[in-house]
Order: C-alpha cells, then sequence, then structure tokens
C-alpha cells in the first residue's frame, strides 16, 4: 500500500515521502496514530500543492539545519559516567544523556534525532549521527570517562 507520511518516521521516511509499506503497518498502525495518509490521487494532488505553497519554509528549515551542523561538526562531549574498575560502565549510554550533553554546550537538539550506531557499555571514544533535516546529518564525538 502506498502512503504519504505527515511525519518523519524513524526507518521508513521523512515527512510528506510517499512510501510503499505493508498494509497491516499502514492500516493499524502509521494511518490510526496520525503518522500517515493513504495516497490516493486526490491526496497526492494536495500534498503537490502543499509541497509548492511550503518550498520557501522548507529552504529556510535547511538554512537552519545547515548552520546548526556546521557548529555541530567535529565537536567533542566529554559525559562522565559510573563505571568500574575494568572500565565498563553500569548501564549504558544513550541518546538522551548526549541530548543532555548538547543542552550543556547550549544546543537544544531534540534527543529523537540522534542516532548513536554502537551500543556504549565501555568507557572510550565513540560517534553519533544527529539527522538534522533529511539531507542534513552531523557527526559528534563521543568521549565517555568514568567519574
Amino acid at each position: 500500500m502506498e502512503i504519504i507520511l505527515k511525519e518523519d518516521v524513524q526507518n521508513l521516511g521523512y515527512k510528506y515521502d510517499v512510501v510503499k509499506v505493508k498494509d497491516g503497518y499502514g492500516r493499524n498502525y502509521l494511518i490510526p496514530a496520525g503518522k500517515a495518509v493513504i495516497a490516493s490521487v486526490s491526496a497526492k494532488k494536495v500534498l503537490a500543492e502543499d509541497i509548492k505553497q511550503r518550498a520557501h519554509k522548507l529552504a529556510r528549515v535547511k538554512d537552519e539545519a545547515d548552520t546548526i551542523a556546521a557548529r555541530l561538526n567535529g565537536i567533542t562531549l566529554t559525559i562522565g559516567v559510573k563505571a568500574s574498575s575494568t572500565g565498563t560502565i553500569f548501564g549504558s549510554v544513550n541518546n538522551i544523556q548526549v541530548a543532555e550533553a548538547l543542552a550543556k554546550e547550549g544546543f537544544d537538539i531534540d534527543r529523537k534525532i540522534i542516532v548513536i550506531k554502537e551500543t556504549i557499555k565501555e568507557v572510550g571514544d565513540y560517534t553519533a549521527v544527529v539527522k538534522l533535516h533529511k539531507e542534513i546529518q552531523s557527526i559528534i564525538n563521543i568521549h565517555v570517562v568514568a567519574e
């Protein structure tokens, strides 16, 4: 089934994308949750008109994401955690702690757009990706130290 996304859905697509999904996923989750609508002919025409009218706003949003990405690139966050003498962390470092560390640096970044590729369970250096826009991503370095 083809649907039009009304908001960004991780691992599926971005707002206003027309994507194909399995019928059950679309009818039972995406549409009732308000995340998508069925991509009928009339809905596609409305989508084309909306995109045309919002082109200037989207350009401004992309420019803002570009400036934030330029400030974020190469930044190194130091996160202090409780760890054992061997360097193993009690628990793990997740995107919530990265978002809090970014907030201390003066960045207001939503935790949902921060992606950490590997599980951080030991003291060391890691990287995370901040997906600011569907075309713009920024890589940040995370230095995990024991408190």
